[in-house]
């Protein structure tokens, strides 16, 4: 589903999210977003199999890269897997007051543009 004719990753940097994840991922509206991305940090967390088992696409480091590291690898993915807006959420966040404060980026032009709310 694309909404006009956009399509919309969602993004989840995460690093030993498994606490939080499904209630991020459960806060997600599915009727919107087209993608939903996990790129996990080298977690020492269940992270990755929870994610496998919602259904995410998931992509691992096989080290931490710390935060900038994989906030380009989720940009880098999304892109390449066709989306033309991104949204950021941290599924380590604890509850979904938090969830405002993502990033927004539009693919097209002369490159990505962003809003952080």
């Amino acid at each position: 589903m694309t909404l006009l004719g956009k399509r919309i990753a969602v993004v989840l940097p995460a690093y030993n999210a498994a606490a939080t994840l499904q209630r991020t991922y459960s806060e997600i509206p599915l009727n919107i977003v087209d993608d939903i991305i996990l790129i996990d940090d080298a977690s020492h967390d269940e992270t990755v199999a929870l994610a496998e088992t919602l259904g995410i696409y998931t992509h691992r480091h096989p080290c931490n890269r710390g935060y900038g590291g994989n906030q380009k690898t989720c940009y880098r993915i999304a892109l390449e897997r066709g989306a033309d807006i991104v949204v950021m959420l941290h599924p380590a966040c604890p509850s979904s007051d938090d969830l405002g404060h993502s990033a927004v980026f539009r693919s097209g032009g002369s490159g990505p543009s962003g809003v952080r709310g």
